[in-house]
């Protein structure tokens, strides 16, 4: 399939010589999603990071419109009176209408401005409303669909909202209105057709058609040609959704995605090719030395290494300084998430590790939650006979310092063999006991209320990974999400994303990716794959990605079985790396965050509001795209050092690394690569317009280094 590109290409240096000064004094921007201070997915983290940058450009003329859920408002929205006269006055006559409308801060980076809407209260309308949508769009909603009528409900408050506005405005207003996901797309579509002067952009970060294929176990890449969308979307009863998302995406004066796999996707299943693509970012904090991250790794490893003392009590006879933490995580779809994929692969893994007698343990970790009664006895007990060990060694090492202390006092060497009396064996032989177990250790945390149907589990009976000690592969299913106040594993995600040395990735569909990018940003190596909008950005912007620790598995070239042998050979060749080659890729990884920041992506967002003010006020804005010359954006070169990853790890795109030897004598000066690479990147982007923040995040001018950590 011929890779259709979209005029805005993700090239940073596509946009390098984009210096339109829009004015936007007069103009508003509102930004309009179910997920504002409403965490249920991916969207969430996209606005939540964006909206510090956001509202540096838009000042006070930035809003965010979202539903009003009470235990969320609770947590992290200050109510406060508007402080725009003409908002104030929208709001009041919104209430004063039958409305509920609350206004306050959002408590996140940024403290913009939010706008929240009880759907609820409004269900009266509801019927009314499903009315004239048929009249209008001949679009009907089943009444059985909760979450369509709240779209249906949201959609009709926010187009109230923004006409509310335009009315209240004393001269005519320069309305920008961003609309994420079908859920929220029906009020994009009323603003049109009600003729509001708003400029609409809808942007889609997954197609809800292309989700539900996916995770149908279709051959998805292959036949997008092929799909007859109505009938897919019949087939799954979610036609009326589909109509939603396709209405809005033909109705935005401007369309957008998160990527160039999902432009592709939409172009075939929205019947429309996105204008611009809009890669998500995150707000990059750079520490004031480079050996910090790698500090904060060695901590986060040794507190996962004591939940691994306490979940393998009875077996521990594997080496801890010589175990690798690997993890996937996120939203449990067996298929579409490639947890299928990765559970074969470590099968293999686990035969090589074997057949080769390497002392490397891999234990692989599931971060998916699914629905559990309560947390696993025999994993519970598992932590108690850790601590209970700890606290016996403890008591045994006071009694000896006690001994060591008095014999010292008397002026005499201490006699060992005499420092440990009967009473101190018998606490450590009591103890021994104590971690002995009949049973392997347990591969899931929790009881799961389907045991016996669980894909993961069916999966792992199946290759029969069952964590026993001739096993090099370990497997730890944790159905849930993770927290600092678990009374199993007390970390929070971003805790266990350091502590770990690789996040794996292989989805099947996934529309960017925010974990990958998440371990990117804080220097662990991860694999993904050309199905996924992160793995096409790096495929894009680097040379090499895997010599910076950026595996890219090929899932759309490549059969099941080849795509589980390349993945095999990523995990084999990242195990067979020494301490040292894992220091070094891991300060390669994090030095691409930058890439990944929303000072840089930030610009694909400015230039889709400039374009679709140009569309709606053309008397007022003129938009010109600058159309790159090349596609290569930023190059990032392959390291001047050879590359840490052995030569068979090497990705599937046309850039590969040259086969070189790989010792622990390599040739390698991190202060000069890293400058090197500095070259390849330009300084951060910053807004040009009157009323953003002088605070510019600078780029990392401090040196890296390698530092030592026991690994």
């Amino acid at each position: 399939m011929p890779l259709a590109r979209s005029l805005s290409v993700t090239s940073l240096s596509g946009l390098e010589e984009w210096d339109e000064e829009f004015d936007l004094e007069d103009a508003v921007l509102f930004e309009i999603a179910w997920e504002v201070a409403n965490k249920v997915g991916g969207i969430y983290t996209v606005i939540q990071t964006k909206a510090r940058l956001t509202a540096e450009e838009w000042g006070e003329n930035y809003f965010l419109v979202g539903p009003y859920v009470e235990s969320n408002v609770r947590t992290q929205v200050e109510l406060i009176e508007p402080t725009d006269p003409v908002l104030k006055r929208t709001i009041d006559k919104m209430n004063s209408s039958g409305c509920k409308v609350y206004f306050g801060r959002w408590l996140i980076e940024g403290s913009p401005y939010v706008i929240l809407i009880d759907v609820a209260f409004t269900a009266w309308s509801l019927d009314r409303w499903k009315s004239e949508l048929w009249e209008l769009c001949d679009i009907g909603v089943p009444w059985f669909d909760r979450e369509a009528n709240d779209a249906v409900l949201f959609g009709f408050l926010t187009a109230w909202l923004l006409g509310e506005y335009a009315a209240q405005s004393e001269e005519p207003p320069h309305i920008v209105a961003q609309f994420h996901e079908w859920l929220a797309g029906l009020g994009l579509v009323l603003c049109r057709h009600r003729q509001l002067p708003v400029a609409t952009i809808f942007t889609t970060h997954a197609t809800l058609l292309g989700r539900y294929l996916c995770a149908g176990n279709v051959d998805f890449y292959n036949n997008l040609a092929q799909f007859n969308v109505d009938k897919e979307a019949g087939d799954r009863q979610i036609y009326h959704r589909y109509c939603l998302e396709r209405a809005a995406a033909h109705c935005a004066h401007v369309f957008t995605t998160v990527s160039q796999i999902t432009a592709i996707e939409a172009e075939f299943l929205l019947k429309r090719k996105p204008d611009i693509v809009t890669p998500n970012g995150l707000n990059v904090k750079k520490f004031s030395a480079m050996h910090e991250f790698q500090n904060l790794h060695a901590q986060s490893k040794n507190r996962i290494q004591e939940f691994i003392r306490g979940h393998f009590y009875g077996h521990l006879d594997f080496n801890l300084d010589k175990c690798l933490f690997l993890f996937i995580a996120g939203r449990y779809e067996f298929s579409n998430k490639g947890a299928d994929i990765f559970l074969e692969a470590l099968a293999r893994l686990n035969y090589l590790l074997r057949v080769n007698q390497s002392d490397v343990t891999v234990i692989a970790f599931f971060i998916m939650p699914a629905r559990t009664n309560n947390f696993n006895v025999e994993t519970l007990k598992g932590q108690a006979v850790r601590k209970q060990l700890w606290d016996t060694a403890q008591t045994v090492k006071e009694r000896f310092g006690k001994k060591l202390y008095e014999s010292l006092l008397v002026g005499q060497l201490p006699d060992v063999s005499k420092m440990l009396d009967k009473e101190d064996f018998t606490i450590m032989k009591r103890a021994i006991f104590a971690t002995q177990r009949q049973c392997q250790p347990p591969v899931c945390t929790h009881n799961m209320l389907e045991d016996s149907s669980d894909p993961i589990l069916n999966c792992v009976r199946r290759i029969g990974l069952f964590n026993s000690s001739a096993d090099r592969v370990k497997i730890i299913f944790h159905p849930e999400f993770l927290s600092s106040t678990s009374p199993l594993l007390p970390m929070d995600y971003e805790e266990f994303v350091r502590g770990c040395h690789l996040g794996v990735f292989p989805s099947y569909y996934e529309p960017w990716g925010y974990t990958p990018a998440e371990c990117t940003v804080m220097g662990i190596p991860s694999i993904s794959t050309n199905l996924s909008g992160f793995g096409c950005f790096m495929e894009e912007h680097i040379a090499d990605p895997s010599a910076y620790g950026i595996y890219i598995l090929d899932r759309r070239f490549r059969g099941v079985d080849e795509s589980c042998n390349q993945l095999t050979s990523f995990l084999f060749q990242f195990c067979k790396q020494s301490r040292r080659q894992r220091i070094i890729q891991r300060n390669r990884t994090e030095r691409l965050s930058d890439l990944l920041d929303w000072r840089y992506l930030g610009r694909y967002y400015i230039s889709a509001r400039h374009m679709a003010l140009a569309k709606a006020f053309p008397d007022t804005y003129v938009y010109v795209p600058h159309e790159p010359n090349s596609t290569s954006g930023f190059r990032y070169p392959r390291p001047a050092s050879v590359p840490p990853s052995p030569a068979l790890s090497r990705h599937s795109s046309p850039h590969h690394s040259e086969a070189e030897d790989n010792d622990e004598d390599e040739r390698y000066d991190e202060d000069l690569e890293a400058e090197k690479d500095r070259v390849n990147i330009r300084q951060p982007y910053t807004t040009p317009f009157k009323n953003k923040s002088s605070a510019v995040l600078g780029a990392n001018g401090n040196s890296d280094s390698v530092t030592s950590e026991k690994n």
